[in-house]
């Protein structure tokens, strides 16, 4: 195992992203950048042998600096939706930057994504590392708090790579971190993934209102599309959805251990992805308003359901929905969360 670095870019106010390449002895090859923890590319063999990248995203520096669809970037300080853009704690109302309408997405108009991270590759005897650095300052997008937040990508000889978030504040507030992946098994640029088998652990999920905002009222997935407890096909009742998927599942594990979360699987190429996660939530999202208006890596369009994210998560708007697993950290605690995506083949 291995990770190098090289200059990748530079930010309008002249300070230079690097970008970092983990390799591990499988042919697993990972490059990500400090801006905005991004993942660049995810190369994984198929069943044959043959590499692929696994994951969408942008052509150019240019593109990437902008990121519009969060491709495999850390967002926060809190991910998913916060409603009306506000929330109270300790009887004190806090207003956030609202921009998607009249609430706030993935932490703002300038999110974590868009921030560059001091970065530090680790060298181990059983994995390679990039600790990655970001002190969010109090009233930054309208949080309260300066809070010092590390980001641990590292990957094994087991075909795992781990993404752990630890965090520390000093004044009470919201943390919800995830890193927003776009998945496609079969290769960026292969086309949709209707025909990935998805098997989630989770028998219910939280319900939402036009605007994707939890209600508070958690529903079975029993007779409804959302029913993956048994592996179906991502497009096999996608089209009795709006758009698609792009709901916030509860996980059966809430024990906030390590344990197993979905698993995705692509016949064609043999790939198999297993998430496991500290978290009690996972967004299921299957690139719903890609329009072909970008291009992807491989010079092709970014169309609707191209790709799929599992971002595991607390779940959205968790600090107005006191009946929901608590996002608020609070001065003396630590923040932690872990996701490990194991890659295999089926032959």
């Amino acid at each position: 195992m291995k990770i190098s670095s090289e200059h990748f870019g530079f930010l309008p106010d002249g300070n230079e992203a690097l970008l970092y390449t983990l390799e591990n002895e499988n042919g697993l090859i990972v490059k990500i950048t400090n801006y905005g923890g991004t993942i660049l590319s995810f190369i994984v063999p198929d069943k044959s042998g043959t590499p692929a990248d696994v994951v969408l995203g942008m052509r150019t520096w240019a593109e990437w600096i902008e990121n519009p669809y969060y491709f495999n970037c850390i967002v926060g300080r809190t991910c998913n939706r916060i409603a009306d853009a506000r929330f109270s704690i300790d009887g004190i109302e806090y207003n956030v930057s609202a921009n998607h309408g009249k609430f706030q997405l993935h932490g703002g108009f300038k999110g974590f994504h868009q921030k560059l991270w001091k970065a530090e590759p680790v060298e181990l005897l059983d994995e390679v590392c990039l600790e990655l650095e970001y002190l969010s300052v109090d009233g930054e997008e309208g949080f309260p708090g300066n809070i010092l937040i590390k980001a641990i990508y590292s990957l094994n000889n087991k075909n795992e790579f781990g993404i752990s978030f630890i965090a520390t504040t000093d004044k009470a507030t919201p943390v919800n971190l995830t890193n927003h992946a776009y998945f496609n098994l079969s290769g960026e640029g292969s086309g949709d993934i209707y025909s990935h088998e998805l098997l989630l652990f989770a028998d219910t999920f939280t319900v939402t209102d036009s605007n994707s905002i939890p209600t508070g009222e958690f529903a079975s997935v029993t007779g409804t599309p959302f029913d993956f407890t048994q592996p179906h096909e991502i497009g096999e009742r996608i089209l009795d959805l709006y758009k698609g998927y792009d709901n916030n599942f509860v996980l059966r594990n809430q024990s906030g251990n390590l344990m197993l979360a979905a698993q995705v699987y692509d016949s064609e190429s043999g790939r198999e992805l297993a998430v496991y996660t500290t978290e009690p939530g996972v967004q299921l999202y299957t690139s719903n308003w890609f329009d072909g208006s970008l291009k992807g890596k491989s010079g092709k369009p970014h169309l609707q359901h191209s790709a799929f994210c599992l971002e595991t998560q607390h779940f959205p708007d968790s600090m107005n929905h006191p009946e929901f697993p608590t996002v608020i950290l609070r001065p003396g605690d630590q923040y932690k969360s872990k996701t490990v995506w194991k890659f295999s083949n089926r032959n």
